[in-house]
């Protein structure tokens, strides 16, 4: 490298170095949070002795895996964590994309910014917080559907925490209201985006406004559409913690419905105290999401190049 490129190379990164400041916050947290915690992925394959440390743990291959697959439970944990998951990719999906196409419509930008928020409240409420709403609706003795909507309805109150029935869509509401907001405000901004002279040419034509949904609006955020589904994809073996354990309270009758990987995993190192399980739970769950989202994008790269994540 010469002397002048040298100069040159150095006089670009003095001009810039405000925005590498700027940027060194998020990498030390990126670094710390997400790439330091990985170098424990060897406590998935150790039973771990604390008095020895963990380098120095006996090595034990596969064994801490076997609590996943070897249990009576792997085949429910895992049913409901695929289909739990896969539910809330489409349902939630189709519902932020028509209210992201709906706040469009509205023309007042006091109206639109009100529904905006609320629409993006419940997503900023605690898990905590919620899993309280639920039970306030829900309680037997004093819910809101025993005393008020029920016997509007001629019907018998129902013990909803006993019943794991109604639960699969119960949780699958409640992910939707809670969720749905910060899609839709992802996707109205992709939809804002949109030069309005291809509405303009298609009033034009003649085009009614569900044509225009079909043949300018969804086509032109597909890539958004598309990104969001991958990333959402890449978690299909992880849940939400606390809509799972929180929002059923944790109630025993509720586990055939209810009981998924991570529920799963947190009950067994209470009862076990085994990290190595745990560890191994975790890791398993990061290769799946891997393969899932390395498939998910090679085939949507067969269809249309274009759209792929990379």
């Amino acid at each position: 490298m010469t002397k002048r490129t040298q100069s040159t190379a150095f006089k670009r990164i003095w001009k810039y170095s405000p925005l590498y400041l700027m940027m060194l916050p998020g990498l030390a947290y990126l670094l710390i949070n997400n790439y330091l915690p990985m170098l424990g992925l060897v406590i998935a394959f150790k039973d771990i002795n604390f008095a020895k440390g963990i380098l120095a743990s006996d090595w034990i291959g596969l064994e801490n895996f076997k609590f996943l697959f070897q249990t009576s439970d792997a085949y429910i944990i895992t049913r409901n964590t695929i289909l739990y998951n896969s539910a809330f990719i489409v349902i939630g999906l189709v519902v932020s994309v028509a209210f992201a196409i709906l706040l469009n419509e509205i023309r007042s930008k006091f109206a639109s910014r009100f529904y905006q928020s609320v629409i993006i409240l419940p997503f900023l409420i605690s898990m905590v917080l919620v899993s309280y709403l639920v039970f306030s609706m829900l309680s037997m003795e004093t819910g809101f559907m025993n005393k008020t909507v029920l016997p509007a309805l001629g019907i018998d109150p129902i013990s909803w925490y006993n019943e794991p029935k109604y639960w699969p869509v119960i949780l699958t509401l409640v992910h939707v209201w809670k969720g749905a907001g910060y899609s839709c405000i992802i996707f109205l901004a992709a939809i804002i985006g949109i030069d309005p002279e291809y509405y303009e040419a298609a009033k034009l034509d003649g085009a009614s406004k569900w044509h225009q949904i079909r043949q300018i609006t969804i086509p032109l955020i597909t890539p958004v559409i598309i990104m969001l589904t991958l990333l959402q994809i890449g978690r299909i073996f992880y849940s939400d913690f606390g809509l799972f354990y929180q929002v059923p309270m944790n109630a025993g009758a509720l586990y055939s419905t209810t009981n998924v990987i991570d529920t799963y995993v947190f009950r067994g190192l209470l009862q076990l105290g085994n990290i190595g399980m745990s560890s191994a739970a975790g890791f398993y769950q990061s290769i799946v999401g891997f393969i899932l989202v390395l498939t998910s994008n090679y085939v949507v790269r067969k269809i249309n190049k274009e759209n792929a994540l990379f």
